[in-house]
């Protein structure tokens, strides 16, 4: 359910926007404005998205993967179940609402299940695309805007299926833009959200692709990014003079220099590391969703696609599957009847029954769709907050 009054943070929001509604410039939504007469990126950031495809007369837009519906103005759930032909009650299931709940005009809902495809089929990507079908369907579209009465357009569209990334708990639409590298306006724009950006939980949204086609890199944090939250800004880049070697000095040293001491043997006293329940982290990165019993059951860790992903201990390939999305899961298991599970990953490098060694490689980040490890720590069958066996 919708709550009924937006919050402090919403109205604080909302009478911003209108303050700075009357500037002639356009309002700065990645919040990287410039002062004086520095560049601004704001442009590119609006820009460097493609808009999102025209829906069909019922509002359907279709992609291999997945179909999604667009709202009217004066919508409900009902009303738009209703219009393409599909169960109320099963599509509010879905998207975490009630099927009287109103919807904003261009509010993107996502289906259950598939209803009958636009003309012209669901959009393909430009690899799978027939030159000469989209020849005649250009060619079609030309005669049609020339004729007094236009004939239907039948030709397909084309264009990358994104990522459909259902909110959780405790996610704003400023954090899911930042973690797929995209600007908050092209998301809002997208997914028709309010002035306000705010999202429910369950809600799907579409992550908007690139001008060229591709999906945006997601953000990578070995590349020297940094993430801050909304509203504080960005780090303080490094000044340019810093990377300039200062001249060589001749100065007298103020003392005569002290001998060296061989260093004590210490190795005998040592502690040995600790074994079985203490694990390495599978991949390194900025931790971009922490475990919560019931909601998630691991921990979310960002890292560049390519990167190896590592066993966390020693143990042996007890599984390997897959989700209803095609993408495998690997799970391990390790002494005292603890195990562990990696997914979101491709290029499996092991087979079920395997040994592995702890630092073993077990796969690879997928280098399409969210650039993030997914990783659990289970005793037995019940999942536990990996950190504490991670430090």
């Amino acid at each position: 359910m919708r709550p009924s009054l937006p919050s402090a943070p919403q109205l604080l929001a909302g009478t911003a926007l209108l303050a700075l509604s009357a500037c002639s410039e356009p309002l700065d939504l990645d919040l990287r404005g410039a002062f004086g007469e520095a560049p601004s990126t704001a442009s590119a950031a609006r820009n460097a998205t493609a808009e999102r495809p025209r829906p069909d007369s019922r509002g359907i837009i279709s992609y291999p993967g997945y179909q999604v519906a667009v709202a009217r103005r004066g919508d409900t759930l009902q009303s738009l179940a209703d219009r393409i032909g599909t169960d109320a009650a099963a599509l509010a299931r879905f998207n975490g609402m009630q099927p009287g709940d109103g919807l904003r005009k261009g509010e993107i809902i996502a289906l259950p299940n598939r209803v009958a495809e636009p003309e012209g089929g669901p959009i393909q990507p430009p690899s799978r695309v027939d030159i000469t079908a989209l020849a005649d369907g250009a060619i079609a579209e030309a005669d049609a805007a020339q004729s007094a009465s236009p004939a239907p357009i039948t030709a397909s569209q084309i264009g990358a299926e994104p990522v459909r990334h259902k909110v959780e708990r405790g996610e704003s639409a400023y954090t899911i833009a930042r973690l797929y590298n995209v600007s908050i306006r092209s998301l809002a724009d997208w997914n028709g959200l309010g002035a306000d950006f705010a999202v429910r939980e369950g809600q799907y949204l579409l992550i908007p692709v690139a001008r060229d086609g591709q999906r945006p890199a997601p953000f990578d944090p070995s590349e020297g990014g940094q993430v801050t939250s909304p509203g504080v800004g960005s780090p303080t880049p490094t000044p340019p003079s810093a990377s300039k070697p200062l001249p060589d000095e001749d100065t007298a040293p103020a003392a005569q220099p002290v001998g060296t001491v061989a260093a004590p043997d210490l190795s005998g006293s040592q502690t040995a590391a600790a074994s079985g329940t203490r694990m390495s982290f599978p991949v390194r990165g900025d931790i971009v969703r922490e475990y919560s019993k019931g909601k998630n059951d691991g921990i979310d860790i960002a890292a560049s696609p390519g990167t190896p992903v590592k066993a966390a201990a020693d143990g042996v390939v007890a599984a390997i599957t897959k989700d209803t999305n095609g993408i495998p899961i690997i799970v391990v298991k390790h002494s005292d009847n603890l195990l562990t599970v990696y997914s979101n990953v491709a290029n499996v490098a092991v087979t079920k029954g395997d040994p592995i060694k702890r630092g073993g490689k077990l796969a690879e980040i997928r280098r399409d769709g969210t650039a993030a490890l997914h990783f659990e720590v289970r005793e037995g069958f019940d999942s536990v907050d990996p950190i504490p066996y991670l430090r």
